[in-house]
């Protein structure tokens, strides 16, 4: 952080969280994501950005070889490989599916 900005409290440093800490940070800071790009001040979007890339870095960090859904591939996507965790419903579409 550039020392002439001041500390506004962004929440516990990345390195110092637990591995379930860290996946419930993650968690809150994309689902508070939405309302700060919406109705958030241009300061609450820029901390929301920083500290939701701070997360993300340090979840990358700690998990290089982290599972990878094919279907989230474009060529898996490409192929209609299943996603994960994805069942189809009745009407064959992925439920969850966009």
């Amino acid at each position: 952080m550039d020392p002439t900005t001041p500390d506004i409290g962004l929440g516990v440093p990345t390195p110092e969280l637990s591995d379930d800490a860290l996946v419930r940070e993650l968690s809150s800071v994309h689902t508070r994501r939405t309302d700060t790009l919406r109705f958030g001040s241009s300061d609450s979007l820029v901390n929301n950005n920083r500290r939701m890339a701070e997360l993300e870095a340090e979840y990358l960090r700690r998990h290089p070889e982290r599972e990878v859904d094919p279907g989230r591939l474009r060529e898996g996507a490409r192929t209609g490989a299943n996603e994960v965790g994805r069942e189809e419903n009745l009407d064959g579409v992925a439920e969850g599916a966009w």
